[in-house]
């Protein structure tokens, strides 16, 4: 079969690997019916050291059941399933409490033998804990809405589950990438009246208003915090919701936090050392929180509202391209002429 894989910076090729099998009688073999480019790719996109073997790539990917090991119960082939970007037993105590990221006996994808999403086919474990099966064809144009709850849009969320979003809460959130939108989406949802969206490009921030942004800031830095505290009669929001990961960002979200409120991260820290001490949070009581999202945790809880047509999350995918043109998508989305990239193998 075909798979993407990442050879160094800016070296992505499909190549041919062999076909996934089971190899544990917990295991699913998946066809992929979408995957996507997400915007923690392209950090390694950036970065990445060459590597003469490559590593596989994607991790958010929908696609139809093939073959089941024979414990497994919860799904069968032919069903559609959403795969979150972690795998999970769903029966350990970190997975019983909503954090699935954390399974004692899961793990990620493109690691430890498992392969990647951005590929034709691809090899899950523990499938009774990761997948969820839905009651849709795979040519259902709800597809790209459902794939967003494999990472972006759970991810989106968990940002502002984390801060405890709530209709006493006035939120701003950093980034117009597909996560910042989908935290947009989701603060609107969970009843936050005044949003404030910090971004610069304007056929997302429209985007982001169409979400529930009621105001965008366009500026950066020093300007970009004046401008939110102005907005807020100069104490700053309630929440901040950090969908970057880059220092300037939390940077920003120290700068535009009112006193006693929440920063909540989810952008992937691009840096080892942030401000935490007197000057920035402990004396103005405030509180650090976000991490990885346990998007599986989620799942139930978005997905009806996709399934209703009452939100539309996929609306954050603005290009598609073959499996074999994959390396256009990053492309794209590097030089910021596509907001997020639909995969089709």
């Amino acid at each position: 079969m075909r798979a993407t894989f990442m050879y160094g910076a800016g070296d992505v090729r499909v190549v041919d690997v062999p076909d996934p099998t089971v190899q544990e009688p917990t295991d699913a073999i998946v066809r992929v019916v979408r995957a996507c480019v997400c915007g923690s790719d392209l950090h390694p996109y950036h970065s990445m050291a060459a590597k003469p073997e490559g590593n596989s790539m994607g991790h958010e990917f929908v696609g139809v059941v093939e073959q089941t090991g024979r414990e497994v119960t919860t799904v069968k082939s032919g069903d559609l399933v959403i795969t979150p970007f972690a795998w999970s037993d769903g029966t350990c105590d970190f997975c019983r409490e909503g954090l699935q990221t954390s399974c004692r006996h899961g793990g990620f994808w493109n690691a430890n033998g498992v392969g990647g999403g951005q590929a034709e086919a691809v090899r899950v474990p523990l499938a009774d804990g990761t997948l969820v099966a839905v009651p849709v064809e795979e040519s259902s144009p709800l597809i790209p809405s459902l794939l967003t709850l494999s990472d972006v849009y759970g991810t989106g969320y968990h940002a502002a589950v984390k801060a405890n979003v709530n209709p006493r809460t006035t939120v701003t959130v950093i980034g117009d990438g597909a996560v910042g939108l989908l935290a947009v989406l989701s603060a609107k949802g969970l009843g936050a009246e005044r949003i404030i969206l910090m971004g610069r490009h304007t056929v997302r921030t429209d985007l982001g208003r169409e979400f529930g942004a009621t105001d965008v800031v366009a500026e950066r830095g020093d300007e970009g915090i004046a401008r939110v505290r102005d907005l807020t009669g100069g104490d700053g929001t309630h929440v901040v919701l950090e969908a970057v990961g880059h220092m300037p960002a939390y940077e920003q979200a120290v700068g535009v936090v009112r006193d006693g409120g929440v920063i909540s991260r989810v952008g992937v820290p691009q840096y080892e050392d942030a401000p935490v001490g007197f000057g920035s949070l402990f004396g103005r009581n405030i509180t650090l929180t976000g991490g990885p999202a346990p998007a599986r945790a989620y799942i139930e809880t978005l997905l009806p509202g996709v399934l209703a047509g009452e939100i539309d999350p996929g609306k954050v995918f603005d290009s598609e391209v073959p499996l074999a043109d994959v390396a256009d998508g990053y492309r794209a989305m590097d030089q910021r002429t596509a907001l997020k990239v639909l995969v089709k193998p």
